[in-house]
């Protein structure tokens, strides 16, 4: 069946089964593949990315529900080369170690500053509950949100992907 939707800003259309799950179809047939692929089961929330600006688990998503909707990645945080205050965040906060939650972690972390640009560290973890990381204890990864919320867009001290 053929689906339409708009991704990154980008209208795109493709024949696709009508039981691809989202999370396939952005990775396969768009090759965005920031989003990761991991349980299958919507535990573990690696695959985290927008429907309508709202997080969903793209790995129990078909792709055909998303038509008609704007779907946003991981891949569209950036300005260019310039990093998200998110992105800066995991970096300047060393938010991550081996990296497979954080494209996930990321997309729950900004829907939460859009909706509540200054989030306590209680705000934070009650909002990035539903990600697991196996590796960091979320220590820095809730000090990378913080300095994401502390640090807003615009700022002198943005840093080049």
């Amino acid at each position: 069946m053929q689906v339409t939707m708009t991704v990154n800003g980008d209208a795109v259309t493709r024949e696709i089964e009508p039981r691809m799950l989202l999370v396939h179809f952005v990775r396969d047939e768009l090759g965005l593949t920031g989003t990761h692929w991991g349980c299958d089961t919507s535990n573990c929330g690696t695959c985290t990315l927008w429907i309508d600006g709202e997080p969903v688990k793209s790995c129990t998503t078909l792709a055909v529900m998303a038509g008609g909707h704007e779907v946003r990645t991981v891949e569209d945080l950036a300005d260019g080369a310039n990093l998200s205050p998110l992105q800066q965040g995991f970096m300047e906060e060393h938010g991550l170690q081996c990296g497979f939650c954080t494209p996930g972690m990321m997309m729950t972390a900004q829907a939460l500053l859009d909706k509540q640009p200054d989030p306590d560290e209680a705000t934070i973890r009650e909002a990035i509950c539903g990600n697991l990381c196996r590796c960091t204890g979320y220590e820095n990864i809730v000090k990378a949100v913080r300095w994401a919320a502390e640090h807003p867009a615009g700022a002198d001290s943005e840093v080049s992907a």
